[in-house]
């Protein structure tokens, strides 16, 4: 219970080709020698960070879900990565926790990156997912959340009734699926250590490498880093698939013997709808 392995796939993607990059993440996934728990994949994995989910969403019995619950129960891992997905006749970019035995909780991307017109095609998401594994808690996010701090912020010190019982953070462990440009590499590193830092928790931020279809160069940077803000791993422009186990004993001494959470704001977090 003290301990949490995590994978994560750095990887190039197959432009707006599911069935390649099925078969690509089939063969990275099938062949991880070690013990883990977790496997984080890209944001969109399935077809890199598309525009068009008109030709490409699926829905949530499609092909894509139904892979990543095959492989989920076959490796007997939780997977999670992001896919375009339609629902209700909108689209979402949705990142799926799926659990080996085929149940599965969501995340609809809240802040669009509007820079590269996804507000244009997809709908925001309006309320946060906070998994729990191993008496571990995990806040799922995704790519651009990144920049908005307040969005991750614990707030298990607001004077919630959970938080008087327990007397401890929202959440142990951070998780940003992303395909983040190169050329903003350095606000990626940056922010991914903040809000380690600034949440008294484990960071982990998986980016995917090489050119997308619109020639945009992304470098990884795929990262894990601890409460402290100390960069644990680490891979830039190579594809890697790295395995790392995080210490429940580790976090809870920091935030033991620095209980800066205790002196934080009290806030209300709006849906925004």
């Amino acid at each position: 219970m003290s301990t949490l392995t995590l994978t994560t796939i750095q990887t190039s993607l197959y432009w707006e080709d599911k069935s390649a990059n099925l078969r690509m993440l089939e063969e990275k996934i099938m062949g991880i020698k070690e013990k883990t728990e977790i496997v984080l994949l890209p944001e969109m994995f399935a077809t890199g960070f598309t525009m068009q989910p008109e030709k490409l969403a699926e829905t949530m019995d499609g092909e894509v879900i139904s892979w990543m619950k095959k492989i989920a129960e076959t490796k007997k891992v939780i997977l999670t990565g992001s896919v375009a997905v339609k629902e209700n006749e909108q689209y979402y970019n949705r990142l799926i926790w799926m659990l080996p035995n085929g149940q599965s909780g969501y995340y609809d991307k809240r802040h669009l990156f509007a820079f590269a017109g996804e507000d244009q095609h997809y709908t925001a998401g309006n309320r946060r997912l906070i998994a729990s594994v191993k008496g571990w808690k995990v806040n799922l996010q995704v790519c651009y959340d990144l920049r908005f701090p307040v969005w991750a912020r614990q707030s298990s010190f607001t004077k919630t009734a959970e938080a008087e019982n327990n007397n401890s953070p929202e959440y142990d462990l951070l998780i940003y699926v992303a395909n983040w440009p190169e050329r903003r590499r350095h606000a990626w590193k940056t922010l991914l250590q903040a809000r380690a830092i600034e949440n008294q928790c484990y960071v982990a931020g998986v980016n995917r490498v090489g050119n997308d279809g619109n020639g945009i160069y992304h470098s990884g940077d795929t990262m894990v880093v601890d409460p402290l803000g100390e960069v644990l791993y680490t891979r830039r422009d190579e594809e890697d698939i790295h395995t790392l186990t995080l210490d429940k004993n580790h976090l809870q001494t920091v935030r033991e013997k620095l209980p800066f959470l205790k002196d934080a704001d009290g806030f209300m977090l709006l849906s925004g709808e």
